[in-house]
């Protein structure tokens, strides 16, 4: 089974972090105040299909929000909106109070998101060290790949961002990882990279009870530290163990906007049942 401890990413050593620096994606954000993120009235159209139709609902900094609905909803091609993939048509993105255009995956995670599919975008045949860089590479002044730094910090984030039951190698394959294992190391990626926002996708699918106990628990610390997170989940008994707010969808429109103190399961239930 898979345990996930997270500590303060303040632990990090100072070269892991001068590395993220150095990246270019080291992310900070303003006022507690003002909204991480804002969604203001977002279209997606595919040829006479509308995905998304005048999606709107803010994140706010350190809080879990909880993104339902059934199967068609509009939820993979909001993430993908959110995460760079996929350009809207209308609409508004303000990320910390300033309007911004996520063109690509690069662009968002260098303003500080982290989109964890449930495959957690990992490669199995790599080892966890490779992962974690995989597309930031670090490169020696002959432009080749620094396999030695790469490793050294992979394994000071191991054990000082994560402690994973079962790793104790970077040079561990990712194939040879339980589905706990993976979600730890592709996190665990991000809160190096200095994300601010995960948006998690499917998270728990693949997790035995455990090891989604254990990336619950580490979401809350998350939160605790400022970071937020989009969950994107079939199961609603979960979301509403974790969640602080819902953003309930149904045929790419938002039909339920709530505070956990203002909905119920059964209403959440409801509402992606019958939506």
């Amino acid at each position: 089974m898979t345990s996930i401890e997270i500590n303060e990413v303040t632990n990090v050593s100072s070269k892991a972090e001068m590395t993220a620096g150095a990246s270019g994606f080291a992310n900070t954000v303003g006022d507690a105040a003002t909204p991480l993120l804002e969604l203001k009235e977002i279209c997606k159209r595919y040829g006479q299909i509308d995905v998304l139709t005048n999606v709107s609902f803010t994140v706010n900094k350190a809080e879990v929000i909880g993104l339902l609905g059934d199967n068609g909803a509009g939820k993979s091609t909001l993430v993908k909106t959110i995460s760079g993939v996929v350009q809207p048509d209308q609409g508004e993105l303000v990320w910390d109070g300033k309007p911004v255009q996520f063109n690509s995956r690069e662009v968002s995670a260098n303003y500080g998101v982290e989109t964890i599919f449930q495959d957690s975008a990992l490669v199995d045949s790599m080892s966890i060290a490779r992962n974690i860089f995989m597309g930031r590479e670090i490169r020696n002044r002959f432009g080749f790949m620094d396999l030695r730094q790469m490793r050294e910090i992979a394994a000071e984030v191991l054990k000082t961002i994560v402690a994973i039951e079962g790793i104790d190698s970077p040079d561990k394959l990712v194939g040879s990882l339980s589905g706990g294992q993976k979600q730890a190391v592709a996190i665990a990626r991000a809160v190096h990279f200095k994300r601010s926002l995960l948006v998690l996708d499917e998270p728990t699918s693949a997790l035995a009870v455990r090891a989604t106990e254990a990336l619950f628990d580490y979401l809350r610390h998350l939160r605790d530290q400022g970071l937020s997170s989009i969950l994107v989940t079939h199961d609603l008994y979960d979301a509403y163990r974790i969640c602080d707010r819902f953003v309930v969808m149904s045929r790419g429109r938002t039909i339920l906007k709530a505070a956990k103190s203002e909905t119920s399961i059964e209403e959440l239930t409801e509402k992606v049942s019958r939506g």
